[in-house]
């Protein structure tokens, strides 16, 4: 699963975003956002019902550079995990 596939998923089924509002935050169309979001739920299902491992990796996103406070970031309101994923990006991870 791609990171913008996570994104997806983390805004619209936990963040109860519509489509609409989800394509805003992430800065693309809403048609681009629903194709993304029908690809997640496919990989998810498959990694539920297979019992596959879901590995989250790889896409073309930048994350914000904000400061991280105790439960994410002062300037963009982002999860501690998306910063995480941004240092390990840096590194080459």
């Amino acid at each position: 699963m791609t990171v913008e596939e996570y994104e997806t998923i983390r805004l619209i089924d936990l963040e109860g975003m519509m489509q609409e509002e989800c394509a805003e935050r992430m800065k693309v169309a809403r048609t681009t956002v629903q194709r993304i979001y029908n690809d997640a739920r496919k990989k998810l299902a498959t990694s539920l019902v297979n019992g596959n491992i879901l590995k989250i990796e790889g896409g073309d996103y930048e994350l914000c550079d904000g400061s991280i406070q105790m439960y994410g970031c002062g300037k963009c309101h982002r999860s501690r995990f998306e910063h995480n994923l941004k240092e390990m990006k840096d590194r080459g991870e």
